[in-house]
């Protein structure tokens, strides 16, 4: 696809089209939907809990944010249900949610003018334990033809496809970071030349083979008080809590927006991603140059930033770095720093998109939401904490942060 810029004829260096989200899907462990979720943010509401959809006694870790029971049948085609995964009927309850939020009409637009990028860093992990377990115990003929498709890291790109009937780019991104990647892909696109492009990612791992696999990172909290387990920049962390949810939005170009007589959330106005340096270099950590880059991308300066949404990973040494490098671009205490992901624990890829959905309601509604349950920050010298409260404020520039094993990513979002 050519890229589509507008045209210039008086010597002027034209410039891409503009990314605007004009629709926002979330489900997570505080919310079904964005205004459930949103309530809950600002009213210190937490989903963590301890795990039901198995019994965790076994496990050293017993806690988890879960998204609350629903009827999956009120949502998705009962046919979908045998051949999907906890995740990708999150996702596509999600992404529903996003169209109709965005008032867009699939139908008004030929299918291959919409793309979709979604993000998944474990793929349909439930799915594929509970087949493999017929497997073993049963035999092959006992095991789902759907599995050589629902465990696959690309399935919920395919099935938004298949539902909305759109054939334009489509893509996949993986790992903890690539719900804020999969963004930054639409926004490529939309700067090709694509009026619109569905992303963003949503994830579950609930499930003892999902949880086992994350005890082997060492980086689980095994606290058993769901008000202690996950403190992010407290003297007490004791590692993350995992959960399940994310959110999906939708990208348009700023003047098909207009043109709908949409009002955007915000722009996406500036996007970076870096590597670690080799462990035992004794190079700085990626972070702060992700950070610098995104800002330069969006052509703003670290003043005109009003709140950064942390990656908050809730284990000393990471937390330790990541004040370090927002206290190396902003200043001690420069810019206000929240983490609601305390209140649904990290939702894998879905927590950086969550991230974005929440930066665009703060954006929309002038509050920047809390962490909760930190009480002893650790860098308070570094860095302004919102703790407890929600802080009303203009939000006119939001900075979302996301980190992986050695890969930082870093979103910049603009009021439109």
């Amino acid at each position: 696809m050519s890229r589509a810029v507008p045209g210039s004829h008086d010597g002027t260096t034209p410039t891409p089209p503009r990314a605007v989200v004009t629709g926002i899907g979330v489900v997570a462990p505080n919310g079904f939907d964005a205004d459930e979720y949103w309530d809950a943010v600002l009213h210190g509401r937490g989903g963590i809990d301890r795990i039901t959809r198995f019994d965790p006694a076994q496990y050293p870790a017993t806690l988890a944010g879960e998204v609350p029971d629903y009827d999956v049948r009120a949502y998705i085609p009962s046919r979908l249900v045998p051949q999907t995964d906890q995740t990708t009927r999150l996702v596509l309850i999600a992404a529903d949610a996003a169209v109709r939020d965005s008032a867009l009409d699939p139908a008004a637009l030929p299918d291959d003018q919409v793309g979709i990028v979604t993000g998944l860093s474990a793929g349909g992990l439930e799915y594929s334990q509970r087949e493999l377990e017929k497997l073993w115990s049963l035999g092959s003929d006992h095991v789902s033809a759907y599995l050589s498709f629902s465990w696959f890291y690309a399935v919920n790109t395919g099935q938004i496809s298949i539902r909305h009937g759109w054939h334009g780019p489509g893509g996949v991104l993986t790992g903890n970071t690539s719900g804020l990647d999969a963004m930054a892909q639409a926004r490529r696109y939309v700067a090709d030349g694509l009026p619109v492009v569905m992303c963003g990612a949503v994830e579950s791992a609930m499930c003892p083979l999902g949880l086992a696999i994350e005890l082997t990172t060492g980086r689980m909290s095994t606290v058993d008080d769901r008000t202690r387990a996950y403190l992010p920049f407290d003297t007490a962390a004791s590692g993350y809590v995992p959960g399940e949810g994310g959110a999906m939005v939708v990208v348009e170009e700023v003047g098909h927006a207009n043109g709908r007589g949409v009002q955007p959330y915000c722009e996406i106005a500036g996007y970076a991603t870096t590597f670690d340096p080799r462990p035992g270099s004794a190079r700085e950590p990626g972070l702060r140059r992700a950070i610098e880059s995104a800002l330069s991308d969006a052509g703003v300066t670290p003043a005109e930033v009003d709140v950064v949404f942390a990656d908050a990973a809730g284990v000393g040494e990471l937390d330790r770095a990541e004040a370090t490098a927002v206290t190396a671009v902003f200043g001690p205490r420069g810019v206000p720093v929240t983490a609601p992901k305390t209140m649904t624990g990290r939702l894998y890829s879905g927590g950086p998109a969550l991230d974005v959905a929440t930066a665009s309601l703060s954006m929309r509604h002038g509050v920047i939401p809390p962490m909760i349950n930190v009480t002893d920050p650790v860098r308070s010298d570094q860095l302004d904490l919102v703790l407890g409260r929600p802080r009303d404020t203009t939000v006119s520039t939001a900075l979302v942060l996301a980190r992986s094993d050695g890969i930082n990513s870093a979103m910049v979002l603009k009021a439109v």
